[in-house]
């Protein structure tokens, strides 16, 4: 259960936050999908060349022969993991540690409302950010692929890989809100809830820096992220996308529970 009024409430304090990482967004998706021609592709396949090990660390590759294979080398390597999971990691520590860490929490549970409930709220309002982020980058990238490409883009591909997406950020969101349920100063929630994902993203772009650092994939979450193998149908990159579902499943109830456990001090 959640309570509709501070669902409301949190709603409306992220609106800003989500046009600012929507506007983000549709510069970037707009920008690069436009790029998408046979002149422009030697371009950025140039590039890759004199600096292989550069572009590759932000998931860039050359060599794609269709729409969906550029926008995962130009946009899944980078610019859809990186924003969304800055919003993830500004919103979760909101959320919970710095009501708690203010003093603000005090006013919450002096309301009828069980911690539960407040927990649950906070989560759905995270949730829905992180959805509301994802659906919107799935719609512009297929309207602007339609008004640039006609046809090019295959609807069932981008669903199915920005599912995939959505887990990715389920999980990420997962890890911060869980920092924010557990500390109750937002220094060190922050400090986790931004310095997991920031570090794994960095072990990743060793990872995908040449094959000598390729065994650090084993280390980071964001190799369970498969795009190629998601829009291949390779049953390895579905399973990732699975055990990141479960994954933040797991972390979000791990992170109600500790806010109901945990001492306020209040």
């Amino acid at each position: 259960m959640i309570n509709i009024t501070l669902y409301k409430r949190e709603m409306k304090s992220s609106l800003k936050m989500l046009l600012l990482f929507a506007a983000i967004i549709t510069m970037y998706v707009t920008i690069i999908i436009r790029m998408y021609d046979p002149e422009m592709m030697a371009t950025l396949d140039s590039f890759y060349e004199v600096m292989p090990e550069v572009m590759a660390s932000v998931g860039m590759s050359a060599g794609a022969t269709n729409l969906i294979g550029f926008m995962i080398s130009y946009l899944y390597g980078f610019i859809l993991l990186i924003f969304p999971m800055i919003f993830c990691i500004m919103r979760g520590n909101g959320l919970i540690a710095r009501y708690v860490d203010r003093g603000s929490m005090v006013t919450l549970l002096a309301s009828p409302i069980k911690r539960g409930t407040i927990a649950a709220t906070q989560l759905s309002v995270l949730i829905s950010g992180i959805l509301l982020l994802v659906v919107y980058a799935t719609g512009l990238e297929y309207t602007i692929a339609e008004i640039s490409f006609p046809g090019e883009l295959a609807i069932a591909e981008l669903l199915k890989l920005n599912a995939a997406l959505l887990c990715l950020h389920l999980f990420i969101g997962g890890i911060c809100f869980l920092a924010s349920c557990i500390f109750s100063d937002t220094r060190y929630s922050i400090a986790f809830g931004a310095g997991v994902p920031a570090l794994m993203y960095i072990l990743q772009m060793l990872a995908n820096a040449g094959e000598e650092a390729d065994v650090i994939k084993y280390f980071t979450f964001f190799t369970l992220f498969d795009a190629k193998g998601i829009v291949a149908g390779e049953g390895g990159a579905a399973l990732g996308m699975l055990v990141l579902l479960f994954g933040a499943i797991t972390f979000y109830g791990i992170g109600i529970l500790a806010f109901c456990k945990k001492d306020l001090h209040i």
